[in-house]
């Protein structure tokens, strides 16, 4: 097939001037490299396009592709992930990972809740924060753990994003609002086990990769998953390989997983991140229908190297569970 790439270099935006943290979920020049090259020795030929912008050109110049690989991250708005999915619904060219629909509803990590919620799965406790004057309103107790609630790679998670008490909740509300300009999510603080479920397929025909758990190490930030401890996990994180066969809690973990990527309608590949509240039961935390997929630093690739899985094996799965959306 001729495979066209979309995605959010990291490197062109930091020399557009935007800063380390802004572009933090865009992808490195060597992830597209490995993509391209896993593509090439499953006998595709690649087209590297670019971000929406540049495919938005080429699209009107006539190019046209059998699928689109597609990791374009986007950088504004709450459907900015949605927003690639979307024109290439319109030219009616497939792509991998999920629709537009999905990719808006899970980017809101409260309206993912509510959705998980409602369908009987758990998830701590929580409310959204759309002004200063909603603090108020909290209904559970505290610990608290706060977040802007439509970021990804730990942005705007700290240390002080566990939070002891209201009037530490107000202040770190307020800095959140302030600095990112959406409603923080506020949930009940989950002290136990936190794992990453790594996914491939779409449907009934999806199934758990594998599961890590993140064990914080002792130079790391404490508590929490946080930004500069995912941009330095090799050095601040250990990513344990889980055994559901051995582990009640992680059999649990990856049930809920599995059900949830089908509720949501996730499609080809991506994860789900869970933690267990205090007895031990693990309970949804957020889903990543556009997983990183770095060979080395993306959660979803550690979980196929921990488990023998080449990376070249990974993107064939991810494309064969699109290529029934190609017509040939």
């Amino acid at each position: 097939m001729d495979i066209g790439l979309t995605y959010d270099l990291r490197s062109q935006y930091l020399a557009q001037g935007y800063d380390e943290e802004t572009t933090a979920e865009f992808d490195r020049d060597d992830t597209i490299e490995s993509i391209a090259h896993a593509l090439k020795e499953l006998g595709h030929r690649t087209h590297n396009i670019g971000n929406l912008h540049e495919l938005l050109k080429q699209l009107v110049d006539g190019k046209r592709w059998d699928l689109v690989f597609n990791i374009a991250e986007g950088l504004h708005g709450i459907g900015r992930e949605a927003q690639v999915p979307a024109v290439l619904d319109a030219y009616q060219i497939p792509y991998t990972f999920s629709d537009p629909m999905v990719m808006s509803l899970t980017l809101h990590k409260g309206m993912t809740k509510r959705i998980v919620r409602d369908a009987g799965f758990p998830t701590p406790d929580f409310q959204l924060m759309e002004s200063v004057e909603d603090i108020a309103s909290v209904s559970f107790s505290p610990p608290y753990f706060i977040k802007p609630v439509a970021e990804g790679t730990g942005k705007g998670i700290t240390a002080a994003s566990i939070i002891q008490d209201l009037k530490e909740l107000r202040s770190r509300c307020v800095h959140l609002l302030q600095t990112y300009h959406q409603s923080v999510l506020v949930e009940r603080f989950l002290p136990g086990r936190e794992y990453t479920v790594g996914i491939v397929g779409t449907g009934r025909d999806a199934e758990v990769l594998g599961t890590i758990e993140v064990v914080l190490l002792e130079n790391a930030e404490p508590g929490v998953y946080s930004y500069v401890n995912k941009e330095r996990c090799e050095e601040l994180v250990e990513y344990r390989l889980v055994n559901a066969e051995k582990d009640a809690s992680v059999r649990e973990a990856q049930d809920i997983a599995l059900e949830v990527w089908r509720l949501c309608e996730c499609r080809d590949g991506g994860r789900i991140d869970l933690r267990c509240d205090e007895a031990g039961d693990p309970q949804f935390l957020e889903v990543n229908p556009l997983a990183g997929l770095h060979p080395a630093h993306s959660d979803l690739p550690i979980i196929c190297n921990l488990k023998g899985i080449p990376y070249i094996h990974l993107i064939e799965r991810i494309v064969a569970s699109a290529r029934v959306r190609v017509v040939e």
